[in-house]
């Protein structure tokens, strides 16, 4: 297979209703950038290890962080910069277009840098930590 187009591609954001949360996805995103998952390792390496070759265990993993640009429009998403104020996770998950599946995760806005160049569009950089475990759910 040569490749799956990114094209309708949704981060979409939880409303933290109980019990059962909804999503709406965030408008006008250009560009996502997915949790990158990382582990730490710790170097076990001693004397003793054998031919003088590093050793290394498994350490504590990171769910990294979310990054999107939008066309950025005040009436849509100044309503996302209020999360800044929030100490604690809000539900998330990136769609995947079609049927391929989700990844959904809590995370903590971090960043909201919008920009108003003199010869381009409005736009917006946003970055999300995201806090424990995100789930990944294949699709069809």
């Amino acid at each position: 297979m040569a490749g799956l187009d990114a094209f309708g591609t949704q981060l979409q954001r939880g409303d933290g209703a109980t019990p059962t949360e909804g999503y709406s996805p965030i408008a006008n995103v250009t560009e996502i950038t997915p949790p990158g998952i990382e582990r730490e390792t710790y170097d076990t390496t001693a004397h003793d290890s054998e031919e003088g070759w590093r050793e290394f265990i498994g350490g504590l993993k990171d769910g990294g962080e979310v990054e999107i640009e939008v066309n950025y429009d005040p009436r849509e998403h100044d309503s996302l910069a209020a999360d800044l104020a929030d100490a604690n996770p809000r539900s998330y998950k990136v769609v995947w277009p079609g049927t391929l599946g989700e990844w959904s995760f809590k995370a903590i806005l971090t960043n909201f840098e919008p920009e108003a160049p003199h010869d381009d569009k409005l736009g917006a950089s946003l970055t999300f930590k995201v806090s424990g475990k995100p789930v990944m759910t294949v699709g069809a």
